[in-house]
């Protein structure tokens, strides 16, 4: 595992683009406060890019160096979510300016598997985390169901199994600084 965290963090220090599985689906990554690398991904995805796109950080520490303020209630939510849940928060920070939401929000999951952490610790900043697939068409499940354009368009893709059994994205949850919760997806 340690050389394929290397081999990942080389790239993503390049401004390139990675393919690794994440504790939901496998997901195409980059550093999120590169925007050239970000532009590489929306491109990839064939997507706008006023759809903001997800960010992974490491752990809750990281997840208050970019974000101006975290309400109260973001931590409950992550203690006591049964599934890999992503919020999205007001005033992002210290990330790239085309990953930021024009409402100025940005989608953050704090990554719950191990090779995700150690990635993102290592690497010493948020990566961004966005289904392997071209924007429109089904997100795959299992490797085996990446399309080979996304496969060809990345630079690294990480050799690791499918651990996840029951893959699927995670839930979101949008949180106002104002204290409104709205569930975007279950």
């Amino acid at each position: 595992m340690t050389e394929e965290i290397n081999n990942c963090i080389k790239v993503l220090k390049e401004g390139g683009l990675i393919l690794y599985p994440t504790d939901t689906v496998w997901g195409i990554g980059c550093d999120a406060s590169d925007p050239e690398a970000v532009k590489k991904v929306y491109a990839l995805k064939k997507r706008e890019d006023s759809k903001a796109l997800i960010c992974l950080v490491a752990n809750q520490a990281m997840l208050e160096r970019h974000v101006k303020q975290v309400p109260e209630v973001a931590y409950d939510i992550m203690d006591l979510a049964t599934k890999p849940t992503t919020i999205v928060f007001d005033e992002p920070k210290g990330v790239a300016p085309n990953l930021v939401a024009e409402d100025n929000t940005l989608a953050i999951r704090v990554a719950s598997d191990k090779f995700c952490q150690y990635l993102i610790n290592k690497f010493g900043k948020p990566i961004v985390s966005t289904s392997a697939n071209i924007s429109g068409e089904p997100t795959p499940n299992r490797f085996k169901d990446i399309a080979p354009e996304i496969l060809k368009g990345v630079d690294y893709v990480v050799n690791l199994p499918d651990e996840n059994k029951n893959p699927s994205p995670s839930s979101i949850i949008k949180l106002s600084n104002d204290g409104q919760v709205k569930v975007i997806r279950e």
